[in-house]
Formats: C-alpha cells, structure tokens, sequence
C-alpha cells in the first residue's frame, strides 16, 4: 500500500493541486484536507501548500495558523509525522510556531517570480534525506513576503546544529545568511520558500530536482515502517 499525503487547501491555497500532482509522481497518494477538518484522514506525511490563505489578512499564515486542521498537525508534528510548508504553507508553519523565524515583505519590496538556484544544506530530515549535502537544485521562487528573519541567536542555533536544509545561491529576495528553508529540532518538519513541486516535470521545468522532496519522505516512511 503506498504512503498517503495529506495536502492541505486553505481558503486562497493554489497550490494544492501542484503538491498533489508531484506527490502523484512520486509514487504516493495524494489526499485532500480542508482547513476546518478536525481530524487527519489517516494521513502519513501532511503538505502546505503555497498561495494566499485567508487573503494574506493581517499577515501571510496568521489567519491559517488558528484553522482546525492546524491543531491536528501540531499535534501530529509533535509526535513525529512529517510536515513540509512551501512558501504560504513556510508562512503558516512560522505562525504557528513549527518552525523558528519569520517570512517578511521581500528586501526590494517587489514580488520576485524566477527559478531559484539552491543548495542542500543537509540530508538530515524527512524530507531531504536522498539529497547529498551540497547539492545544488533550482526550484521556482514565486513571493512577495519570503524574507526570512530571526534574531542573530536563533539564526546561530540553526547554524551551529544544522537545521538550516536549503540555502539560496542567488538570494531573490534579502533572507538573512541567505536561508531558504529550515527545520525543527527533530527534522521531520521542515519549511522552504521555494516550490519542489513546481520541479517535477520536464516539460514544464526548470527542473526535476522537486521530486526528492516527496521521495525522501516517502523512503523516511518505508524505513520507519520496517523498524
């Protein structure tokens, strides 16, 4: 039976269908989530998605954060599910206090759309573990409010233990220490800002290195399951 993928549509997510397509790809079955359901349908792994949740109101992931299905993933997370925000779904994780940080209004104050080169920083999360660390990946980069901040402390915490997963080659937007995506302290929950599963097709490019963003959970899953 392969893995299930819940991916979760707020009001204003449009790229749900994109994370369902890529999971598809991958090998695993995509499930729909809505933001007011109370329980995870089973799921082993959850995807945010990126787009505009509740209309970027008030912040971008503020409104998101207080959704019912936000509190079944907090607590799964807390038990070691996998969880991966993308872009919105980076914000919401923040929000909801997942991940360390903030996402803020682009250095340039404009929004930036372009492929993002990047580089894997480490393997040593559910959803990085078949990248080599160092290895360089482009995926699109498409936000108005993808900054990443955090105070030096929290920014030398991640460094010093690794938890920085995705660093910008060619920085679009004015991130600190050019961080692109991080991890908790366990790994199982990361948030980047670029978007893997706009990556894992050929045809519609820049590249296919999105794909191992789901096949390295899906490899996390399998291993997890056979201990």
């Amino acid at each position: 039976m392969s893995a299930r993928i819940g991916i979760v549509t707020f009001p204003g997510s449009l790229d749900d269908r994109d994370a369902a397509r890529a999971v598809h790809l991958a090998g695993a079955e995509p499930v729909g989530l809505w933001h007011d359901d109370t329980a995870l349908a089973g799921v082993d792994a959850v995807f945010l998605p990126g787009g505009f949740s509740y209309g970027d109101a008030l912040r971008c992931g503020a409104i998101a954060r207080f959704s019912q299905v936000m509190d079944s993933i907090k607590r799964a997370a807390g038990a070691g599910m996998p969880v991966v925000g993308v872009c919105n779904g980076f914000q919401v994780l923040c929000e909801s206090h997942l991940l360390p940080g903030a996402l803020v209004r682009n250095a340039h104050l404009r929004y930036r759309n372009r492929p993002a080169r990047l580089r894997v920083e480490t393997d040593r999360t559910a959803w990085t573990r078949l990248y080599e660390p160092g290895t360089e990946v482009v995926f699109p980069a498409k936000h108005g409010e993808g900054r990443y901040v955090a105070d030096e402390a929290t920014l030398d915490e991640l460094e010093r233990t690794g938890r920085v997963v995705f660093r910008y080659l060619d920085n679009p937007n004015g991130s600190m220490r050019d961080i692109a995506g991080v991890t908790n302290e366990a790994g199982n929950v990361v948030g980047l800002m670029p978007h893997p599963e706009h990556a894992v097709e050929a045809l519609t490019g820049p590249s296919t290195d999105g794909l191992g963003v789901v096949a390295s959970v899906l490899t996390h899953l399998s291993e997890g399951v056979s201990r």
